[in-house]
């Protein structure tokens, strides 16, 4: 894994905790994300990160760096490209809706901040970082040809395809790494 190898275990060692067998890596300047078990590659998915730049700010609507890890799996029995509300299926695939932009289909990762002041809690200001609180995700769009141009409000976005065999790949706890 190369520099981001060390960057994960010497941010795991700051924080007092072990990496995880499942490593999802996002890089935002490559628009991709890999995923690793054991440290090996498994598969690599071309993503769609924020249209913004990156930040870790509540309302900033950048996709937030720094390590993480999967809080949540939602929609595991639901069709390919069901469309999610507030994280509950809406019963209509992304077909059936009028383009009213990126909208959250298939499946979704809600990802939490492990580095408190970084992605989790407040800053050293006070400012808001805190990516679970932002509802940041991977997850599935309606705009599968545009995968690979930056384009969110701060999710990773993935071809819905590819969502779903993320999806049945990764756990919660899983680490998702997230860099420039």
């Amino acid at each position: 894994m190369d520099e981001n190898g060390e960057l994960l275990n010497k941010t795991c060692q700051r924080l007092g905790i072990k990496p995880a067998d499942r490593l999802l890596l996002v890089r935002i300047s490559a628009q991709t994300l890999q995923f690793f078990r054991k440290g090996e590659l498994v598969r690599a998915y071309p993503v769609s990160t924020s249209a913004r730049p990156p930040s870790n700010l509540k309302d900033s609507l950048g996709t937030p760096r720094g390590l993480h890890e999967i809080a949540e799996r939602i929609g595991g029995e639901q069709p390919l490209g069901m469309v999610f509300k507030g994280r509950r299926p809406t019963g209509r695939h992304f077909a059936e809706h009028e383009d009213d932009g990126n909208l959250i289909t298939s499946r979704i990762l809600w990802l939490r901040g492990l580095e408190p002041g970084v992605n989790a809690g407040n800053d050293a200001e006070g400012r808001v970082v805190d990516t679970y609180a932002r509802y940041v995700y991977i997850h599935g769009t309606n705009r599968e040809e545009r995968i690979g141009e930056p384009q969110s409000a701060g999710c990773v976005l993935l071809a819905n395809r590819d969502m779903v065999a993320l999806f049945d790949e990764v756990r919660v706890g899983d680490q998702v790494l997230i860099v420039d």
